[in-house]
């Protein structure tokens, strides 16, 4: 008779050296983010029109006090450049963290309290899935103004539905489990065994939906910033940076390259992390 179990562990996870890469790239952005005013060697906002669009270190003409050379008003692109990292950061972070919570508290009732509230939570994904989120982002910010807190919060609200999906399938699985009938058994609350029994349980799932969804989110705000409805200027976001240089990319375009691949590389370490920690959280079946 063949039995199908679910075993739990790490498949490649923290052996591998993409997730280590990753964990690099992650490490060093959340550092010039905390960091950001120590680290920058000039004051990111400070202009100055006598060195307009200074080239990088490894082009001939280069100013030393300026390593990746100056943007079109004569700001210091690596201090623009590390402020930029700190503004993603913040925003990627500070997204998903209010994601996280709508998506987790709808995704978890449903699983584990069924019926009819399964059934609302499921509509209320299936509505929120059909709901262009660069579209509704777009039109809320055009209308309402573009800042920080408004994107945040827009977002916030956009970009909960793959926590919920998550949390629910991963509740409906932990809520039948013997240590959650023992719960019941002792007496403990719902809210009590929701705590201390079933989220704990499923965290590991939500982490790595996290990590995916602070990547998405540092994507469209620089896709919004880009298209001047993102970050209010004078604030050094990336997607800005691209957008202010656009017009100067075929004279001088290491200032739309830089931002570029910055944001590029961030993205992807985000993502590789993601990867290993999916491996490292994840389940493989085993026939015996």
């Amino acid at each position: 008779m063949s039995v199908v179990s679910v075993t739990t562990g790490p498949r490649r996870g923290w052996k591998s050296v993409s997730t280590w890469i990753g964990a690099v790239i992650v490490g060093i952005a959340m550092i010039c983010a905390l960091f950001a005013p120590l680290l920058a060697p000039h004051d990111p906002f400070a202009q100055d029109l006598g060195k307009r669009l200074l080239v990088p270190f490894w082009m001939e003409g280069t100013d030393p006090a300026h390593l990746l050379g100056t943007d079109q008003l004569g700001r210091d692109y690596l201090s623009r450049l590390i402020y930029g990292c700190r503004i993603s950061m913040l925003i990627g972070v500070t997204v998903t963290i209010v994601s996280a919570v709508i998506g987790i508290a709808i995704g978890v009732l449903g699983g584990f309290l069924g019926g009819r509230v399964d059934d609302a939570v499921l509509f209320a994904i299936t509505t929120r899935l059909s709901i262009p989120v660069v579209l509704v982002a777009l039109a809320v910010v055009g209308l309402l103004g573009s800042s920080m807190h408004l994107l945040v919060i827009t977002l916030g609200l956009l970009l909960w539905d793959r926590f919920a999906v998550v949390a629910r399938s991963t509740t409906m699985q932990v809520r039948n489990l013997d240590f959650v009938a023992a719960a019941w058994c002792a007496g403990c609350s719902r809210f009590r065994i929701l705590s201390r029994e079933v989220l704990p349980n499923i965290a590991s799932h939500l982490v790595v939906v996290a990590t995916l969804e602070i990547a998405l989110a540092i994507l469209l705000e620089a896709a919004l910033s880009f298209l001047g409805l993102g970050v209010p200027p004078p604030l050094p976001s990336w997607g800005l940076m691209i957008a202010e240089a656009k017009d100067y990319m075929f004279f001088s375009p290491w200032v739309i390259v830089i931002p570029g691949i910055a944001l590029f590389v961030l993205v992807l370490g985000i993502n590789l992390l993601g990867d290993g920690l999916r491996d490292a959280f994840g389940t493989h079946r085993t026939d015996t």
